[in-house]
């Protein structure tokens, strides 16, 4: 039900329960009414900390007499919770409380003056808490103070002038956390310190939480409680207010003057306990328990009851637990409840992973009408054509009496003349063929493929990744290295084109050029959406080191320029960290390398100094996993090449780990699969010369050790490097014994361990910097 047709209903005056029933909802959807308990379960491991709060949320529910939740497979359970939660409940509650909404307790003072607040929440930090009449002592001043902090978690009115009223009305009222607050102001006031806001900032979060967990004791203890609510024979003891704040359908029933306002007990016929009490434990702890087995019934009340919150993390759970055996049900959820971006989310899984995908049961029961939007899209991932050859077999094997018709329709989205005559034996040997009526097609598909010696050059399967691979400048070698000019080009990798076998390449076109100056060796972020670019050098008859920084917004097409870098800087290394972005190290010339660090604000546009690194260091790779910035080799103050690998923290400084077997600088380190993989760059032989690195390294951080991976075949020195859907890129760059261009792009797949050629990068491709960006629809037509 929507909150439009539910606050019509709702104005109608006393209007019952009963006929509320009646307004649509989503009972009519095909999903309603029934367990979800046939879609595909997915086991997964909790944290401990998540378990024991499970465990904790499924005490307390069964306290309040509720019955034991569906919530009961503690292994393919997951905690979704936002830390925002409790500071958006309370602002929902002093909302409720300026509108005076629900409002049930009075507090006066002796001149006759009256605030009024809810009583859970005031409870949540007073041990007296009903209505009375307070002394001559307690003031106004002091009694708003209190309430102030028992809906904001802070006390913003505390001051020397105010200090003794509030502590008053603290002592008074019971309330031990506004006289800690009031004895610390004492102490600052004594020591002539002024109480600064950024001090307050993070206590009143705290103070928030605490009383959440107090109004939810109160809760457990059923203290309270005013309403009950009854469902499927269980019964719930709740307040009306916590509700109220969580869910828009129980803030209009207990406050639009229907009669479910005034009733003690409210029966609900047409909803299911286990559900209702997932709710209620969220509205009380900002926790909410998911899984497979309840999470499509979970987020159809919330639905309908409008817990938003709730709901958002239903949403959030579908979208980042989704796998191959529950995708295509979470699409057929989301198209069944007009939820376009899941929809459009479950649905690019679906392609995306499409040969895991076909490999579930859940395939075989797919509309022809969506298998055929599937297989047509350009959106479609696969390896080979066996794969799509092989996904329409299974399909249509699954229930041919009626699905061996369209075998005709569905073989014309399979490119067989893209086979390998390995992979076109396969074909031959299916079993499909041995249907009478579809024996003459198998000799057309036969036709087809021996087509390829004409087709070869022009036919391909499509596809279009969802991010957009972006390269940046870069510079192309000349035996005059004084005369280098770099570029300001963008280009970007609009889809990837697989031709007949192995040949593959990436489809390139210009995005357009950076602001003055052109550069080499500068850095990219993304923040936002947004591209960064960020130092750099630009030859004009000697070497210039850049501090200038643009960004490019491919929305709006449109750069601009932002506050300089502190410090001039190249070769150096850049990640994004809590959306601020760190640039490390580099540096000024060629006799001066840098152990600065310093970071950039979105927000302010500013740059701050951050701790340094603990040596000069320039030519090495950073990159981010688990939110720990790792860095690689490089070159020292010496230009010494480095075996190191560290960790560094903003604030704590550098931690050093296991150390790569090879030194390597110039080289690309990019996070995959909760790895760190290291590839090309320069080492130094016997002689400490510097010779190509082609060797591969992979680091553990759960064991700190390094393991090998199959080389590259060529060299790429100063190359640029991306992980596109769970593959690694490594583009351009040069060979450092002859100074040869690498002009090719090759691609790392983890599942089979292998590099492949997927052909070469246009324009400059030495000291390029690379970056993935979601680019407009119209730039990808």
């Amino acid at each position: 039900m929507h909150w439009e047709v539910a606050s019509n209903v709702l104005e109608k005056e006393a209007l019952g329960f009963e006929e509320l029933e009646q307004a649509p909802s989503l009972e009519h959807s095909p999903f309603y009414g029934s367990r979800f308990l046939t879609f595909s379960a997915s086991s997964r491991e909790t944290t401990e900390e998540e378990e024991d709060e499970l465990q904790e949320v499924n005490k307390e529910w069964t306290a309040v007499g509720g019955q034991k939740s569906g919530i009961e497979d503690v292994d393919s359970i997951r905690i979704y919770s936002r830390d925002s939660y409790t500071r958006d409940m309370f602002q929902t509650l002093q909302q409720l409380r300026d509108s005076s909404l629900l409002t049930d307790l009075t507090l006066s003072t002796e001149a006759g003056q009256r605030l009024h607040a809810h009583s859970p929440v005031l409870a949540a930090v007073s041990s007296l808490v009903h209505q009375r009449l307070l002394g001559p002592e307690v003031g106004l001043v002091g009694l708003a103070g209190v309430l102030e902090f028992a809906y904001t978690g802070a006390l913003a009115a505390l001051n020397r002038h105010t200090l003794a009223q509030i502590q008053t009305a603290a002592t008074t009222l019971g309330v031990p956390r506004v006289l800690q607050l009031c004895s610390e102001e004492e102490e600052k006031i004594k020591k002539g310190l002024e109480t600064r806001a950024e001090e307050k900032k993070i206590p009143a979060e705290k103070q928030m939480k605490v009383s959440l967990q107090s109004i939810r004791q109160l809760w457990t203890k059923r203290v309270g409680c005013d309403v009950e609510l009854e469902v499927g024979g269980a019964s719930f003891h709740v307040h009306r207010v916590l509700l109220s704040a969580s869910s828009d359908y129980f803030r209009g029933m207990f406050t639009s003057g229907m009669k479910e306002s005034q009733q003690a007990c409210v029966a609900l016929p047409f909803l299911e306990a286990s559900e209702l009490e997932a709710l209620i434990g969220y509205s009380y702890s900002g926790s909410l328990p998911l899984s497979w087995g309840c999470v499509f019934e979970i987020t159809c009340i919330a639905f309908q009851l409008q817990f938003q919150p709730a709901l958002l993390l239903c949403l959030d759970f579908l979208k980042q637990e989704m796998d191959a055996h529950s995708c295509l049900d979470v699409a057929s959820f989301a198209e069944a409840y007009g939820i376009t971006d899941l929809l459009e989310e479950a649905n690019d899984f679906v392609l995306r992973h499409f040969q895991n995908v076909a490999a579930t049961s859940k395939f075989q029961d797919l509309s022809v009408k969506k298998l055929r939007k599937y297989l047509k899209s350009n959106s479609l991932f696969v390896s080979s054509e066996l794969v799509v050859f092989k996904a329409v077999v299974v399909w249509i094997e699954a229930c041919p009496s009626e699905r061996l018709k369209l075998t005709k329709e569905l073989m014309k989205n399979v490119h067989f003349p893209l086979m390998t005559f390995k992979e076109f034996g396969e074909v031959k040997t299916t079993k499909l063929w041995t249907e009478c009526n579809i024996k003459r097609l198998y000799q057309t598909m036969l036709e087809d493929f021996h087509s390829y010696h004409v087709a070869s050059e022009t036919l391909c399967r499509v596809y279009l990744p969802k991010d957009s691979l972006v390269l940046v400048g870069g510079d192309q070698i000349s035996a005059d290295f004084i005369r280098r000019t770099p570029s300001r080009e963008l280009w970007f990798g609009n889809s990837l084109r697989n031709y007949t076998g192995v040949v593959k390449t990436v489809e390139w076109r210009l995005l357009g050029e950076m602001p003055n100056p052109p550069r080499l060796s500068h850095e990219l972020a993304v923040v936002a959406g947004k591209l960064y670019v960020l130092g750099g050098q630009n030859y004009k008859g000697m070497l210039g080191v850049l501090n200038s920084v643009y960004r490019y917004d491919p929305l709006q097409n449109r750069w601009e320029r932002l506050a300089n870098l502190q410090e001039k800087r190249c070769n150096f290394s850049v990640v994004v960290l809590d959306e601020m972005i760190y640039a490390i190290g580099g540096y000024i010339d060629p006799e001066t390398n840098l152990d600065s660090v310093e970071r950039y604000c979105p927000n302010t546009d500013s740059w701050s100094f951050a701790k340094p690194l603990d040596m000069t260091l320039s030519c090495h790779a950073a990159t981010l996993l688990d939110g720990e910035v790792f860095i690689s080799g490089g070159f020292d103050c010496r230009y010494h090449c480095l075996v190191s690998m560290f960790l560094y923290h903003p604030e704590r400084g550098t931690t050093y780990l296991a150390e790569m077997s090879q030194p390597r600088a110039h080289h690309c380190m990019e996070t995959l699969n909760n790895h760190l993989y290291v590839v090309g760059g320069v080492t130094v032989d016997e002689n400490m010369m510097s010779i190509d690195q082609l060797a591969c390294e992979v680091y553990d951080p759960v064991s700190d050790s390094w393991s090998t991976l199959t080389p590259l075949a060529v060299s790429h020195v100063g190359a640029a490097s991306v992980v596109l859907e769970g593959k690694i890129y490594v583009l351009g760059g040069y060979c450092q014994e002859d100074y040869r261009e690498t002009r090719l792009v090759h691609r790392y797949d983890p599942t089979i361990q292998l590099w492949e050629n997927i052909g070469e990068i246009p324009g400059p491709n030495t000291d390029i910097r690379a970056c993935l960006l979601h680019l407009p629809k119209h730039l990808r037509q």
